[in-house]
């Protein structure tokens, strides 16, 4: 494992952050929150198609790059500084990543070309923990699914559902399927969009393929993203409040001069620098060795999650009364953060997660 990006990985990483600076500022996401828009559709159709972040994680075959999950992490590492509201994280990786592991062939074809460009969006129903809450009936040639899941990343606006029921199967589910309701949810993070989604006796296809370990796959992926993301906005944090801190001026000089403030900037940047380590730990084994990814995925979520909070929070405090209102992005992050902490599992659900893969 390197810490130090190789030549594409720097590209990949220059190019989207030139991206979000130039196409999805923090000004242009705060115009986005007021619409009421879950994503900006032109920047979503620029990321996926024109730098292809979408088809990361997906193989030439399918209509992807399979440039990995180095590069993936990369990428949402630079978005996550940027908050940039897009449906990445639940068709580009979770959706693909569940695709995949599945192995449905036909599956496969019909929705990872689409999804790797951009032209469909689909996500997956792991609810709050990865437990499934949806039971499977109807006949075997016209399978029905009842029950309810929340919350489900962009579930409002997803093409397609993949959807893990009692028993570990998973099943597809179209945006237009009868009996299905999708209701969006309002979240404490603006940037996210979550919904709520209720199946009653409503039409899917079953997938093929081992249905829990496929879901179990889905989440460690989730962890590996969300940590990324997480990585990038704690780096932010850090160079908003370092930078506030050269500038504000208190008792004739700046306030970055007193020792409980240059305290807690290292504090952050110790921090960062752990979980940024982590990130790459799990990115690696995730490429090259899968034995040790589910553990590698829930350390580098449990030193991204709960550290980029505290990091969120002296970030408001390190800038006073100014922190706290909606004028400043410290509070963006500060909502992000608070989210983030469980969304697709809480810390504790990492440590039995990491327990268990562990044996202990």
């Amino acid at each position: 494992m390197s810490l130090v990006l190789n030549a594409e990985e720097e590209s990949l990483r220059d190019s989207v952050r030139r991206f979000v600076a130039d196409r999805s500022p923090i000004p242009a996401i705060r115009k986005l929150i007021d619409s009421g828009q879950a994503y900006d559709g032109a920047v979503w159709q620029q990321l996926a198609g024109q730098l292809g972040l979408a088809s990361l994680l997906i193989p030439e075959e399918y209509g992807g790059s399979g440039a990995g999950h180095s590069a993936m992490t990369v990428a949402l590492t630079e978005l996550g500084a940027g908050l940039v509201p897009s449906p990445l994280l639940a068709s580009g990786v979770l959706a693909a990543g569940l695709l995949l592991r599945l192995g449905d062939e036909q599956a496969s074809q019909d929705l990872l070309p689409g999804i790797a460009s951009g032209e469909l969006v689909a996500t997956v129903a792991l609810g709050g923990a990865g437990h499934p809450a949806v039971a499977a009936g109807g006949t075997a040639t016209e399978p029905r699914l009842t029950g309810e899941v929340s919350p489900v990343l962009n579930g409002a606006e997803a093409d397609v559902l993949l959807i893990g029921v009692h028993g570990g199967a998973v099943y597809r589910v179209d945006g237009d399927a009868a009996g299905l309701t999708r209701e969006p949810l309002t979240s404490t993070d603006h940037t996210r969009a979550l919904a709520r989604i209720v199946l009653d006796d409503t039409p899917a296809r079953p997938l093929a393929g081992d249905g829990p370990a496929a879901l179990a796959a889905a989440a460690d992926l989730a962890n590996l993203a969300l940590a990324a993301e997480q990585c990038g906005a704690m780096a932010a944090c850090l160079a908003m409040t370092s930078e506030y801190a050269r500038l504000r001026v208190a008792f004739g000089q700046p306030i970055g001069a007193f020792q409980a403030v240059k305290h807690r900037l290292a504090d952050m940047e110790t921090a960062w620098e752990l979980a940024r380590a982590a990130l790459r730990a799990a990115a690696t084994s995730a490429d090259a060795d899968p034995d040790r990814f589910s553990a590698d995925a829930s350390v580098a979520r449990l030193l991204a999650s709960g550290p980029y909070f505290t990091a969120a929070a002296d970030t408001i405090q390190l800038h006073g009364g100014i922190g706290f209102t909606w004028e400043h992005d410290a509070h963006l992050y500060y909502k992000n953060a608070l989210a983030g902490q469980v969304l697709l599992g809480t810390p504790g659900d990492q440590l039995d997660r990491l327990a268990t893969t562990l044996g202990v």
